[in-house]
């Protein structure tokens, strides 16, 4: 008989307690909370370093285009020429980028393209995480 009282003290005092559950909830949302701002600030700084790399790559394409068919896209051609042939460009060679995604920044938008021609050198923008000129940080605009 002795055997079975142990058994069920056993069974007894094997289940866990609230105070033991509310302590393991305790230290996770302490480390949630010491860590959490740590993982935003390196997803911005993967979105910011994300769109440097898609504006050096648009760059490379716009010279590519450039080589083939003797001239940069017109602002109103826009960036779409390097993925579906203008209607009036021999020699175009394209796609020049895998897909359309690639003209969209980290953030949803369309990067910003002038033509050398118009303002002065070739410009491809991105204007940050906030969609507006200027900023700092993540919501600094980025390419020239």
């Amino acid at each position: 008989m002795k055997r079975d009282s142990q058994d069920v003290r056993r069974t007894a005092r094997s289940g866990i307690t609230i105070l033991e559950i509310l302590v393991v909830l305790a230290i996770i949302a302490l480390i949630a909370a010491v860590v959490g701002p740590r993982l935003v600030g390196y997803l911005g700084r993967a979105k910011t370093e994300t769109a440097t790399l898609q504006i050096g790559q648009i760059k490379n394409a716009l010279q590519l285009f450039y080589i083939d068919v003797g001239r940069y896209p017109s602002t109103d051609e826009g960036l779409g020429v390097l993925i579906v042939a203008p209607a009036a460009s021999a020699g175009w060679k394209g796609p020049y980028l895998e897909s359309a995604e690639g003209l969209k920044d980290p953030w949803g938008r369309d990067y910003l393209y002038t033509e050398p021609e118009a303002v002065g050198p070739l410009s491809v923008r991105s204007l940050g995480q906030d969609g507006v000129k200027g900023g700092e940080g993540e919501d600094a605009d980025l390419g020239d």
